[in-house]
């Protein structure tokens, strides 16, 4: 035989295409995949994106696992068993639309109320998010959803001291002194940050690490102050103290460009080092030395930068703890200098159209113009409550998306409860069969960040993001943009909103405000943002003043100044349950995403318990044994670690694994509760008392 006379055509020339990060992390990471025959071979960080730099995570740099995973979700799926039984059969998208549109449009007709959307950020995305979807629900006229599952009291704290989640840049802090790196595993959950922190260690800055867990960031700090769970306000004062006490506060800044500052030192002089350590559980020693390390970069007018993150306001008096530690920059004058200041999120640097995203106009035309509200952190509750005059009809219908209630919701036994009521009538949008999506009714399938258009915003830094699709979606997977159109057509809403497309959406976002056209262009697009932007103050409140003591908070009847609450559950309140919890993300897991991916996964190992010596010494605890941790809400079982992390008082079961993935079927939030913050109404993951014990290895399955 000769040679094939007629030979395949040559293979196309791979592309690149340029997007975005989808993922709850500051970093907001600029993407370039490579595309050959239609399918994405390569994923890597934009070397072109000075933020990114060509870098990405372990977790994303694993995205291609999460697109091709053997267990994406690619038909739209009916339950046909009891909830929670697995059974489930593939239908087309016109049956599954039909019979939710009718569904819903049944209960509306009794009280739209009785519907509950659920979502928050498995995208950032602000057009995967809530553009389409929040139209659709405003016209429904469905309950609203307060979205506090993360960042709420930190929000209310920023918005109330600052005037709005505003910070020092993040490159600044290669140019810091002094670095306070306060309730953040950097290396693991702001790598870019890290970047910069480093370059600032190498030109000799010191680096503090403030955690009760001793991370593989606190590590790498010349110092680390171990303090108990819920007492970041009272270090906080401590160091308020130190510099009033000691004459180092910068006076001349507090009285020119903040309020409420004498009454704000008259409470932190009531806070010497001593009291503090016993509220923190750390030496008053290492507290004064902090305060010397700062003093000493004060005195010699170079810049000390606060790197604070959303775990320290995650108990009781989270928010206060927020306001106080935002109190110091002024306190220090350190928001004169690059380098100096604070940040926490930079989300309210961006000139967001969300009334034009969003649509609520869509109110006035719904069957109810003004719904109730309920929030997401105390979703077990609601789910099971009967309904009342107070709280309003009974939810009997739930829409799941970006989110997956099942495990990342506090009390998760409660929350499973809800979940499984038969005559709860449950969507889900998903990727994958996530705990969530094996109690619902209907499966609809999403799209992944490489088959779908949006744009993006960061909280870590100030730049706006496009997220261009780069594959067709796999299988019959649709962004939920179409899904929420698809219904909206279904129910009658005729609106011309309704019909924007995505990429109409998302020049939408920013409307005039960012080129569009160099977005297009590059992917990204950098907002004009100070080096040092309140070294003249000029803060973004209503007096355009620091406000130390709020004028806001004083109206509703709450204390003016940052308070140090205690916990809802201090250790050892209660006999029974000695020991806090804190339950921070895994290092290779982003809250519950990515816990399938199997690479990860086998590097994280089994869900784990990490416990201190001495804790463990008391209840015969040796490091891999199995270990039961319970309190009057649940149990789990995990593998004690005894690797030196967990500092004695406090253990740390690092989340947050799916039920389903977990030996014995739950995971760390069937311990957390619904108890909410001081300010913001946020769930309190960290304010949570327990005890644990040695078992035998749990049967699976």
């Amino acid at each position: 035989m000769h040679a094939d006379l007629h030979p395949a055509a040559p293979a196309a020339a791979p592309r690149t295409v340029l997007g975005a990060c989808p993922h709850d992390c500051p970093d907001t990471c600029s993407l370039v995949t490579t595309v050959r025959d239609g399918r994405a071979v390569r994923l890597a960080g934009n070397p072109d994106h000075p933020h990114t730099a060509g870098v990405l995570c372990t977790k994303v740099s694993r995205y291609l696992e999460r697109v091709y995973h053997p267990g994406r979700l690619l038909e739209p799926l009916k339950r046909v068993g009891p909830k929670g039984s697995g059974r489930f059969v593939p239908v087309s998208w016109d049956e599954a639309l039909d019979e939710i549109a009718a569904r819903l449009q049944a209960i509306a007709a009794r009280d739209p109320q009785a519907i509950l959307p659920y979502s928050y950020a498995g995208t950032m995305g602000l057009v995967q998010g809530e553009a389409m979807a929040a139209r659709f629900f405003h016209r429904l006229g469905t309950s609203r959803l307060e979205r506090t599952i993360c960042a709420s009291a930190g929000a209310v704290a920023l918005e109330t001291t600052l005037g709005a989640k505003v910070g020092m840049p993040v490159q600044a802090f290669a140019h810091s002194r002094v670095i306070l790196i306060w309730g953040s595993h950097s290396i693991a959950s702001n790598l870019h940050f890290w970047r910069h922190a480093q370059e600032a260690k190498r030109r000799g800055a010191q680096l503090v690490c403030i955690d009760p867990r001793r991370t593989e960031t606190a590590e790498k700090c010349h110092q680390h102050l171990a303090v108990l769970p819920g007492s970041d306000a009272a270090l906080a004062y401590a160091l308020m103290h130190e510099a009033f006490a000691r004459g180092w506060a910068d006076l001349d800044y507090l009285q020119r460009h903040t309020l409420g500052w004498e009454a704000l030192r008259a409470r932190a002089l009531q806070w010497p080092p001593a009291r503090a350590a016993a509220a923190c559980g750390v030496p008053a020693a290492q507290i004064e030395a902090l305060a010397r390390t700062v003093e000493a970069a004060v005195r010699a007018g170079e810049p000390v930068g606060i790197r604070l993150n959303y775990g320290m306001q995650r108990t009781h008096g989270g928010g206060n703890a927020v306001r106080a530690v935002a109190c110091l920059p002024a306190v220090w004058g350190a928001w004169r200098h690059r380098g100096g200041g604070l940040l926490l999120s930079s989300s309210g640097t961006y000139p967001v159209r969300w009334d034009a995203l969003h649509r609520p106009d869509l109110l006035a035309r719904s069957p109810c113009p003004q719904p109730r509200s309920v929030n997401m952190s105390t979703i077990g509750q609601a789910l099971l409550h009967p309904g009342d005059a107070a709280f309003g009809p009974r939810i009997e219908a739930l829409v799941v998306y970006d989110s997956n209630p099942a495990a990342v919701a506090p009390e998760g036994g409660q929350v499973q409860r809800g979940l499984r009521r038969e005559d709860l009538f449950t969507v889900v949008l998903e990727q994958f069969a996530t705990d969530t999506a094996d109690l619902a009714d209907f499966v609809l399938p999403a799209t992944t960040q490489l088959e779908h258009w949006d744009i993006h915003l960061s909280y870590g830094h100030t730049d706006v993001l496009l997220n261009r699709p780069a594959i067709e979606p796999l299988g019959q997977a649709r962004p939920n943009t179409a899904i929420f159109r698809a219904l909206a057509r279904r129910l009658g809403f005729d609106e011309p909103c309704f019909a924007d497309d995505d990429l109409t959406l998302c020049r939408q976002a920013f409307g005039d405000a960012v080129d569009f056209e160099a977005l297009l262009a590059r992917g990204w697009v950098s907002l004009p943002w100070p080096e040092a932007p309140f070294a003249d103050g000029g803060f973004p409140t209503p007096s355009g003043k620091c406000e130390l003591a709020s004028p806001r908070l004083a109206a509703l009847g709450l204390d003016p100044l940052p308070q140090v609450l205690p916990n809802h559950e201090p250790p050892g309140a209660d006999s029974r349950y000695p020991l806090a919890l804190i339950t921070p993300p895994a290092r290779h897991f982003l809250n519950s995403t990515f816990v399938n991916v199997v690479s990860l996964r086998d590097a994280e190992g089994e869900p784990a318990l990490e416990i201190h010596a001495d804790d463990a010494a008391a209840r015969g605890i040796a490091d891999g044994d199995w270990v039961e941790v319970f309190n009057d809400r649940g149990a789990c079982r995990l593998r004690a670690r005894v690797n030196g992390r967990a500092r004695p008082g406090v253990v740390v079961g690092l989340g947050i694994w799916w039920r389903k993935l977990s030996p014995d079927g739950r995971n760390v939030n069937e311990l957390t509760s619904q108890a909410l913050t001081d300010l913001g109404a946020a769930p309190t993951f960290y304010d949570c008392a327990v005890q644990v014990r040695r078992v035998a290895a749990p049967a699976r399955g």
